[in-house]
């Protein structure tokens, strides 16, 4: 049985991409993502207590991490590049 060479091909390389902190940009990024074929994964955050307190703001508000395949990082970057609200993780 031959092997099987994966050397241009990355699996299960998950990074962290972007944080974002309002529903509208949540929505707005996964149906980019989905339209351009990006595999993606949204990490939900609650603040804590503190951050609330320091806001002002005591609703159940949580910020979005969102997670990528590393292969798919410079399209994503260019997906996202004009999107306000999101906070990108990466330089």
């Amino acid at each position: 049985m031959a092997a099987m060479a994966f050397n241009s091909v990355f699996f299960n390389h998950e990074i962290p991409f972007c944080k974002i902190y309002s529903e509208d940009v949540k929505e707005k990024i996964e149906k980019l993502f989905l339209k351009n074929g990006i595999s993606f994964c949204m990490k939900w955050q609650k603040d804590r207590l503190w951050n609330r307190l320091r806001d002002g703001d005591l609703s159940e508000k949580g910020v979005f991490t969102v997670h990528i395949n590393e292969a798919d990082q410079s399209r994503a970057r260019d997906l996202v590049a004009d999107l306000e609200g999101a906070q990108l993780r990466f330089s």
